[in-house]
């Protein structure tokens, strides 16, 4: 013990702690870490804070002034983005909304059975199917866009939203048939023994017992079939034709014109109206979707 620490417990105060060596060195590095962090946020937020100021110029500014700080800022491509196309803005969100919430409500209930039959149940060929499921999702889309274009024209389901929420129901989304396994999988069986001993059967053990249980991997599943949903341009571009059918990613388009001059200014600002329930849903689903991945083992 040194002379300078004696005086200072004779005092009856206590030394101060020796920094440790390399401290400094630390927190320079925390520091370097937190600004290359915010400057590649910055970096990857730039063109969607350009999305939203361009909403708010006039069309004659939006590729001459690249810039975000402007003052020449207007709401009338707003006013005109909702009102320019044929039928009012709310009707393609709607369009959306009704194609988004009946892909969900298909794969809740599709791929949970589905998971629940690979996870709890035993019947022949059992991991062979497993197998292919999870083949299914290495098939690229336009592999199979010919034959249901045509299965789904014999149907006459072409411009209905039947095409783009049909399949759903049959358990086609493998991603989400995998992350529920994973979730079920992990789950005491404990449980399901007791349940067989009280006389339940696999229907109410999957109703009463797995389904709130695996309400986190739901929640997940929900989230990211409205967020793929929401943004799908491709399958609403085969399968509808009518302008009233169309979803708001279809709809979009209405403002670019090949022939004549294109309104980018109410495309931006529609865009950004319909960028904002992906927004909300993510913003406040997240913590779902953090806990749903990291519970099912897929990291």
């Amino acid at each position: 013990m040194t002379t300078e620490t004696e005086t200072l417990l004779r005092a009856g105060k206590r030394p101060l702690p020796r920094r440790r060596a390399g401290a400094g060195l630390s927190t320079l590095r925390s520091i370097g870490k937190h600004i290359l962090l915010s400057a590649a946020a910055i970096v990857m937020l730039y063109p969607l804070i350009w999305l939203v100021v361009s909403s708010f110029k006039p069309n004659a500014d939006i590729f001459r002034d690249l810039s975000i700080f402007t003052t020449n800022l207007t709401t009338e491509n707003y006013v005109n983005g909702w009102n320019d196309l044929q039928h009012p803005f709310g009707t393609f969100l709607l369009n959306s909304a009704l194609i988004a919430f009946g892909a969900i409500l298909g794969n809740l209930v599709s791929c949970s059975m589905a998971a629940y039959a690979f996870a709890r149940l035993k019947f022949r060929f059992k991991n062979l199917t497993f197998a292919l499921m999870l083949g299914s999702i290495m098939l690229p889309f336009q592999v199979l866009l010919v034959p249901q274009f045509l299965i789904y024209k014999e149907l006459d389901w072409l411009n209905t939203f039947l095409p783009l929420i049909a399949p759903k129901f049959l358990a086609t989304e493998a991603f989400f048939i995998f992350l529920m396994v994973q979730f079920i999988r992990g789950l005491p069986k404990e449980l399901f023994e007791a349940a067989r001993i009280d006389g339940a059967g696999q229907v109410r053990s999957y109703f009463q017992i797995t389904l709130p249980l695996i309400v986190p991997s739901l929640a997940t599943t929900s989230i990211f079939t409205f967020i793929w949903t929401w943004g799908d341009f491709f399958g609403p571009l085969i399968y509808l034709r009518l302008p009233e059918l169309f979803p708001a990613s279809l709809a979009l388009k209405g403002f670019l014109d090949a022939q004549s001059s294109s309104d980018y200014g109410s495309m931006f600002a529609m865009s950004v109206v319909s960028l904002v329930p992906l927004f909300l849903v993510f913003l406040f689903g997240q913590r779902f979707l953090i806990k749903g991945s990291a519970t099912s083992g897929i990291k």
